[in-house]
């Protein structure tokens, strides 16, 4: 019995597999091309030979039109009329110039670049770099100006009520051991008390941290004054970097100008 079961579940299956793909064939499946039926083959162009490149001349051809080769001897009408024999016609020389043509943007610009050396505050300072820069060949002038001259690291205790408080800040800063401190009072800023100005940055720092351990709102400000400075200006030729003169003077020394304000040479 379960014999023919089984071959009654065979014969199904293969009537579904018939009906599916003898029966009624898929569309969509490989279709067979002959190689007549697809036209004639294409030739390739060489890799290194370009499509558009137009098919030589005849050896015999010429740029002249049929019928207007001159040849020697023969003659051709002026513009007045009167006949011209050929021989008689010169050839231009050929120029030997060869003509460059015009720079680009960037080329254009190259070496009209210009910086200056400063703010210097000593005009002795200024001189010896602008002659160390025209001793290097440089087009280069000293300029004076007016300007604000870096003095130091001020560190102070501001925005003081009145001199009672100011004194009491004052007793408790020399008993930590910063004696030097005094009472400063102007009309714009009213009282205030200085620490000390320094030159360097680590020795207001730590000025300012003992103040702080004291309970004291210390601060660090930088203290400017007007003065006249000085600046070296320079024109740099095609190809002269800044670099040397930065590592020699410092980045904040170094400025780049407009190319107007170059020096000219005279």
């Amino acid at each position: 019995m379960r014999n023919l079961l089984l071959l009654l579940l065979l014969a199904n299956v293969l009537f579904f597999l018939w009906e599916q793909f003898v029966s009624a064939p898929d569309d969509t499946g490989i279709a067979i091309v002959s190689e007549q039926e697809m036209g004639p083959t294409l030739e390739l162009a060489d890799a290194n030979e370009s499509p558009l490149t137009p098919e030589p001349a005849p050896a015999d051809a010429t740029d002249d039109p049929p019928g207007d080769a001159t040849d020697a001897g023969d003659t051709i009408e002026g513009d007045d009329g009167e006949a011209i024999n050929i021989d008689d016609i010169e050839a231009e020389p050929e120029s030997e110039t060869v003509a460059r043509a015009a720079p680009r943007p960037l080329e254009a610009t190259v070496g009209r670049s210009c910086i200056s050396l400063g703010p210097f505050r000593d005009r002795a300072d200024a001189e010896a770099a602008l002659a160390d820069q025209e001793g290097q060949g440089l087009t280069a002038r000293l300029r004076a100006t007016q300007g604000e001259v870096f003095l130091g690291h001020w560190v102070q205790i501001r925005n003081i009520p009145d001199r009672a408080t100011a004194n009491d800040m004052l007793q408790t800063l020399q008993g930590g051991g910063l004696g030097e401190a005094y009472v400063v009072e102007t009309d714009d800023e009213g009282i205030k008390i200085s620490l000390g100005l320094f030159g360097d940055i680590a020795g207001a720092e730590r000025t300012e941290l003992q103040a702080k351990s004291l309970d004291l709102p210390a601060e660090i400000t930088e203290r400017m004054r007007d003065a006249t400075v000085f600046y070296v200006d320079l024109a740099l030729p095609p190809g002269r970097g800044a670099g040397n003169m930065i590592d020699r003077y410092g980045e904040e020394r170094v400025q780049l100008r407009d190319a107007a304000t170059c020096p000219r040479g005279g």
